[in-house]
C-alpha cells in the first residue's frame, strides 16, 4: 500500500509542477523535444526508485533532483552535439520578426560550470528558496549561498567582458 500512496504523491507533484519541471529541463537543453524527453525519462526513473524516497514531504525536491541529474546526463551524453535554441532557429525562418533576445546572458549562464549553473537556474528561473535548492542539490544552505554569490560574480565578469568586446572590438 505504501508504494501506491507514494506513486499517487509523485503523480500529484508532477501534475502540479509540470510547467516548472519542463522549464527546468528546458533551461539545460534549450530544445522543446529534448526537454520533454528528459521530463518523461525523469518520471520513469522516479517511478522505478520511488521506494528509495525517505521523506514523502520532500517529494518535490527529490523529483527536481532527478530532473536536474537526468538533464545533466543528457548533456554529457550529447556533449559534442550543439542544440540550437528553438527561438534562434525560428528567427531564421523567412517572414519572422527580427528579435534579439539577451543572448549574452543566456550564453553566460550556459558557460558557467555545472554547480553554478544549477543554483542560478533553480534560484532565478525556478524561483526556489535557498533551503529548497540545498535539498535538491544535497548541499547545505551556506554552500548554496556561496555558489550563488560566486556564480553571480562570474556572470557579472562575463557580461562586462562581452560589453567591452562590443565597445572595443578586437581586430
Amino acid at each position: 500500500m505504501r508504494g501506491r500512496k507514494l506513486e499517487k504523491l509523485l503523480m500529484d507533484c508532477v501534475t502540479e509542477n509540470q510547467e516548472s519541471i519542463y522549464r527546468l529541463a528546458y533551461s539545460y537543453v534549450k530544445n522543446k523535444e529534448d526537454a520533454l524527453d528528459i521530463v518523461q525519462d525523469a518520471i520513469h526513473k522516479a517511478f522505478l526508485s520511488i521506494d528509495k524516497l525517505q521523506n514523502k514531504g520532500s517529494i518535490k525536491s527529490w523529483f527536481y533532483r532527478i530532473v536536474v541529474t537526468t538533464s545533466l546526463d543528457f548533456l554529457r551524453k550529447y556533449k559534442n552535439m550543439h542544440v540550437m535554441e528553438d527561438e534562434i532557429l525560428e528567427s531564421f525562418i523567412p517572414g519572422q520578426n527580427d528579435t534579439y533576445p539577451n543572448l549574452d546572458l543566456a550564453e553566460s549562464v550556459n558557460d558557467l560550470p555545472e554547480k553554478y549553473r544549477t543554483v542560478i537556474i533553480l534560484r532565478f528561473f525556478e524561483d526556489m528558496k535557498i533551503e529548497d535548492i540545498a535539498e535538491v542539490i544535497q548541499e547545505n544552505a551556506s554552500t548554496v549561498k556561496t555558489r550563488l554569490y560566486q556564480a553571480l560574480k562570474r556572470l557579472r565578469i562575463s557580461l562586462e567582458e562581452e560589453q567591452l568586446k562590443e565597445v572595443h572590438p578586437v581586430e
